[in-house]
């Protein structure tokens, strides 16, 4: 169970798919509104936990009795794409007040996603692994992809040089971002 635990808080804040490993940066560096934010944060999460226990199954059951590992991209890549809709149809029947409009192509740009799927089957866990492994990393993703979008709000009120306004002052607070997670390195001794 403890591992379990560590593997969670290790994905959403040691190992952090947007700061750590710039996966999933796309979705961050877009303009969304507050509500749109705890939408994708959500829909990813979902995302990620499903393709993540879907795709160990797959690699576990099916690629490796086969000796087909080296395929994982081409089968995760297309499980990944078709299981979109799906999770965003379950999540707009069970929240419909959320606006889910326009979070498709965000999704289908996360490669975090993937990145996440192809990363959890490389080791040789077991799927509570993986699950959790999934649940931390979407977690994770939602965290930063909020902080991001809190700040963010934060800068536009404040006068910034005319060279580092948009994309760079960006890219100045995701590295600083990243900094700050650092300090959860320690957190954790093996």
């Amino acid at each position: 169970m403890t591992d379990m635990l560590f593997t969670l808080l290790s994905a959403a804040l040691i190992s952090n798919l947007v700061l750590q490993m710039p996966l999933a940066v796309e979705p961050m560096l877009a303009p969304l509104a507050r509500q749109q934010v705890h939408a994708l944060g959500l829909a990813t999460t979902l995302l990620m936990l499903v393709s993540g226990t879907l795709g160990y199954l797959l690699d576990h059951y099916l690629l490796q009795p086969l000796a087909l590992t080296a395929l994982r991209l081409f089968v995760f890549l297309p499980l990944t794409a078709l299981l979109i809709s799906p999770v965003l149809g379950l999540l707009a029947r069970l929240r419909p007040a959320q606006h889910w409009d326009g979070l498709w192509l965000l999704l289908l740009g996360n490669a975090g996603v993937l990145g996440m799927v192809l990363l959890g089957t490389q080791e040789n866990q077991s799927l509570t692994h993986m699950a959790a492994l999934s649940l931390g990393s979407g977690l994770g993703f939602w965290l930063v992809l909020s902080l991001f979008n809190d700040l963010r709000q934060r800068i536009a009120d404040n006068d910034i040089p005319l060279p580092f306004r948009g994309m760079p002052v960006e890219l100045i607070s995701a590295g600083l971002m990243a900094v700050a997670f650092l300090g959860f390195n320690a957190m954790i001794k093996a």
